[in-house]
């Protein structure tokens, strides 16, 4: 009896978003994905019952990757969702599952049957040691005395909250991607990056809240001009430098500016296949492989990985403490971020290299070290993507053949298509997953506005990007019905 068999009453069990029987029409899903965006907004402002003020933040500047809000019921955000895509990456790409997704109704059931399963075991084993190791979330003594529970029936409280948190993000991630535009896991990633540039640009101390202590672009310059805002005299040494990496912005300014056209530049850049309907005469059409063919996506496995990775860090050092943890394994400072040893040096830069005060050597360890793991990093999690969401030569070709295209000068089978696709699939993957690896990095190291983590920005436009081309899509479609049934 294979694992198949023992698993499958489970997880064909496993409560699941009906998918909609017939075509959605746009206005309904538009109508969703605002929906479900609202919802969102309310639970990242509902705080745990129970807790302490806000906890500390586990995730720093993880946060905008993982969206989510800290302290709150979705405290978790689309952390477990990502790990255990990680988990289901690996496992496929190793065939340790044995699971035919393309052609068997049965195993693609099982698949994501298995991936819930997984989630839900990612939430547990995440929601755990936020609540119960290392202080993360403090449990109030007041709620305690007046509920009569103790400590710790407080901290089960905040745990039930948090994975009622974390099956919720992941029923509305399906709501989106089966009623809506786009994915609930891009979604949110959007709403909690948006939140934080605009905070960047338009922030007011003391008015609107500060953002990492200090005003926005707009309130900033406005000073400048004002005089409210001192700086040196702007054609002085001083004064450029202030200007540039200081209050100025200019840099950050200008490295998001960059990012946002890289990105579109990138996403717009393909190699266009020509296809031709074999059952309509006349019927023509192109089959794009963009340069970054996998997308940006990859990337949030990666630093989902590093998240996981620094997280379990700080867990040993809440638990063994500094005197007890070997200084090369890691070195905690009062922020609890660690400042040496092992965990340090497999951080990511997220401050401004400018405004970092390590040696040269320690810096260009850690920058040599970051850029390794997500160019590197990039590139096999994209051919993992690839592989997993059915976008492989092989897949992509049995999806074209059974619309009924076909390569024109090629004979009418899968595998002339698919000999096609080889020469160019592997290879943009490949390039296009280091290719987003290395920006990432880059925009961390230079700094963007409102302190977004270059792999945030990279995913906000992207995802920005390809859903509004979903809804040009989708527009299309409402207009020319005919086009819907002949391309599936």
């Amino acid at each position: 009896m294979s694992w198949k068999d023992t698993a499958e009453p489970v997880l064909t069990r496993m409560p699941a978003v009906r998918r909609p029987e017939g075509h959605v029409p746009f206005k309904r899903k538009l109508t969703w994905t605002a929906g479900i965006l609202v919802l969102y907004f309310f639970l990242t402002n509902v705080f745990l019952f129970g807790l302490e003020g806000q906890g500390t933040e586990v995730f720093g500047q993880f946060r905008s990757i993982l969206a989510g809000g800290q302290g709150t019921i979705l405290q978790l955000g689309i952390g477990p969702i990502v790990t255990a895509s990680i988990v289901l990456q690996l496992l496929g790409g190793a065939d340790l599952l044995g699971l035919d997704t393309q052609n068997n109704p049965r195993d693609q059931v099982l698949y994501q049957g298995l991936q819930k399963f997984l989630v839900i075991v990612m939430i547990v084993l995440t929601g755990l040691p936020m609540v119960f190791a290392g202080n993360f979330l403090p449990a109030s003594d007041a709620v305690a005395q007046s509920l009569g529970i103790g400590e710790v029936g407080v901290q089960w409280l905040m745990f039930a909250q948090i994975f009622v948190g974390g099956v919720l993000i992941l029923f509305m991630d399906e709501v989106v991607s089966k009623w809506g535009v786009g994915s609930g896991i891009g979604l949110f990633i959007i709403a909690g990056v948006s939140q934080r540039l605009l905070g960047g640009v338009l922030t007011v101390p003391g008015l609107t809240g500060p953002t990492d202590g200090t005003a926005g672009i707009i309130p900033t310059w406005i000073g400048i001009v004002t005089g409210s805002v001192q700086i040196p005299p702007i054609l002085t040494p001083a004064g450029i430098e202030q200007l540039l990496f200081g209050s100025g912005f200019i840099i950050p300014v200008l490295t998001t500016l960059a990012i946002f056209g890289v990105v579109v530049y990138a996403e717009s850049v393909r190699v266009e296949i020509p296809l031709s309907n074999a059952r309509v005469k006349g019927a023509r059409g192109r089959f794009p492989v963009k340069l970054i063919y996998a997308s940006v996506l990859p990337m949030i496995l990666v630093r989902a990985l590093q998240a996981n990775v620094q997280f379990l860090g700080r867990i040993l050092h809440a638990q063994i403490g500094a005197e007890a943890m070997p200084d090369w394994l890691g070195v905690y400072g009062s922020s609890g971020n660690p400042t040496g040893g092992l965990f340090y040096f497999l951080a990511p830069i997220q401050t401004p290299i400018y405004q970092i005060t390590d040696p040269l050597w320690k810096l260009s360890i850690r920058a040599g070290v970051d850029l390794f793991i997500m160019i590197v990093g990039g590139a096999i999690f994209a051919i993992f993507w690839v592989e997993t969401t059915d976008m492989g030569p092989n897949a992509t070709a049995q999806q074209i053949h059974n619309s009924g295209m076909q390569i024109p000068g090629f004979r009418q089978n899968v595998r002339s298509i698919e000999r096609v696709l080889e020469q160019y699939i592997p290879q943009v993957t490949v390039i296009g997953g280091a290719l987003v690896g290395l920006l990432a990095v880059m925009a961390n190291m230079l700094g963007t506005i409102g302190g977004v983590s270059g792999t945030g920005l990279l995913l906000t436009v992207s995802i920005t990007y390809k859903i509004y081309e979903e809804i040009a899509e989708e527009q299309l479609m409402e207009m020319h019905p005919m086009m819907r049934q002949m391309f599936g």
